[in-house]
């Protein structure tokens, strides 16, 4: 065989010495195990099956149901000056940044690169007098490179991906920080409305309570009553006053909460009024609930979101065990002598251009213990995404025992005040 077609396949017989050779670590024995749940197969329960009424998902703006304007205000509020949510936002502007970083290294890189150096030779510079003794030089020098991956296992697009998944996590993490400060602010808000219902009630008895000591003592001097019914009447007052301060302290308590909540002093809860809730709509839920509640609720979505990720992470891990293959080239001007822009003749002018393989060949199991990692990894992820499905609708199942519960005993209550 002729010498030029020999020379001509050296570079194809090393690529394939390089695959033959890269396949010496193998990744045999090293996969996931965790399956997905599916969410339209878990089966429901009563309540949310008697609860299903075709109705749709409730608005971003749900709490606005309440109808109650300062709620709609504080919420406002808290959405702008929460510390909570600032860090979780500082997450997801982070996360993209990831992503714009990894998604960069997918792309052509260029750099450059310039030295202009004056030198002056003195006339012992070499240990005895020289051809540059007494002379002065410019060394200067400018330089372009560009290196592009092929990325044939796609390592670094799996890579972006990976990040891009990621972002969406703490996009949904961001979501569900707010939903969760909603909700706090809201059971907060309902808790302060409470205490105000409870303290009219304690009021009243005090009052009652009052009315009847005076009873008590217009009898005593009208010599039909006795200093025992007086006494006895007098027992329940401290209890009654007892009851009306620990309200006050539980309002301010509550003021302070939301406050805090809302990310400011407590001198802000005390502009907070009595609030004036007005809930009268039926909760209704949508019929499909298990198979949309993946699209829904942020905690499933993250943890979805999670699996994906990981699961780039095991196709990143793999790529790690093939070479990588990137096309490098520069062109440079170089000049050691002679003026200040003798470097810049054509004359001076080199390039180089070619691949650059990076051979995986022992690593003392390295790439087979990040490869562990990362179906390891996977495997915890499916493991959270199907626990958090479960608990979230474990969560609406509780909520609407509950309110089925409390619908009972508003109506045994009320049946009890119109027989009395």
């Amino acid at each position: 065989m002729p010498r030029r077609i020999i020379r001509g396949l050296e570079p194809l017989g090393i690529l394939a010495l390089t695959l033959v050779i890269s396949g010496c670590i193998g990744t045999h024995g090293i996969q996931p195990h965790a399956s997905l749940l599916a969410a339209d197969r878990l089966t429901t329960d009563q309540a949310i099956q008697s609860a299903a009424r075709d109705a749709r998902w409730p608005t971003a703006q749900w709490w606005r149901a309440y109808g109650d304007a300062q709620l709609d205000r504080w919420i406002e509020l808290a959405t702008l000056g929460s510390p909570s949510l600032a860090i979780a936002a500082a997450r997801v502007r982070q996360a993209k940044a990831m992503a714009g970083i990894a998604e960069s290294n997918e792309s052509l890189q260029i750099q450059s690169n310039a030295s202009l150096q004056r030198h002056d030779w003195s006339s012992d510079q070499f240990y005895g007098p020289g051809a540059l003794a007494d002379t002065r030089t410019w060394d200067n020098n400018a330089s372009l490179g560009l290196s592009y991956s092929l990325d044939i296992w796609g390592r670094e697009r799996n890579a972006s991906e990976q990040a891009l998944d990621l972002a969406h996590v703490s996009a949904a993490e961001l979501r569900q920080a707010q939903l969760e400060l909603q909700e706090n602010i809201v059971r907060a808000y309902i808790q302060l409305a409470l205490n105000y219902a409870r303290l009219d009630i304690a009021e009243a008895a005090l009052e009652q309570q009052q009315q009847i000591l005076d009873l008590a003592q217009r009898r005593l001097k009208g010599g039909i009553g006795t200093h025992f019914d007086v006494s006895q009447a007098e027992t329940s007052l401290p209890e009654a006053h007892r009851q009306i301060d620990a309200l006050e302290e539980a309002i301010a308590l509550s003021r302070n909460q939301l406050a805090a909540l809302a990310g400011k002093g407590p001198g802000q809860g005390v502009e907070l009024q009595r609030p004036a809730l007005a809930l009268h709509s039926a909760l209704k839920l949508p019929s499909a609930l298990p198979a949309e509640l993946l699209g829904q609720r942020p905690d499933v979505v993250a943890a979805r979101w999670q699996v994906e990720a990981q699961a780039r992470g095991i196709d990143v891990a793999r790529a790690g065990f093939y070479p990588d293959i990137d096309l490098v080239g520069s062109l440079s001007y170089m000049a050691t002598g002679g003026g200040l822009l003798e470097f810049l003749s054509g004359s001076k002018l080199g390039y180089k251009v070619g691949p650059a393989i990076s051979l995986p060949i022992f690593d003392g199991g390295r790439l087979r213990a990040q490869l562990g990692q990362a179906s390891s990894g996977y495997d915890l992820a499916v493991a959270h995404y199907n626990q958090t499905l479960v608990m979230a609708l474990r969560s609406v199942s509780d909520q609407l025992i509950r309110r089925a519960s409390m619908d009972n005993q508003q109506v045994f209550a009320a049946r009890s005040v119109a027989s009395a």
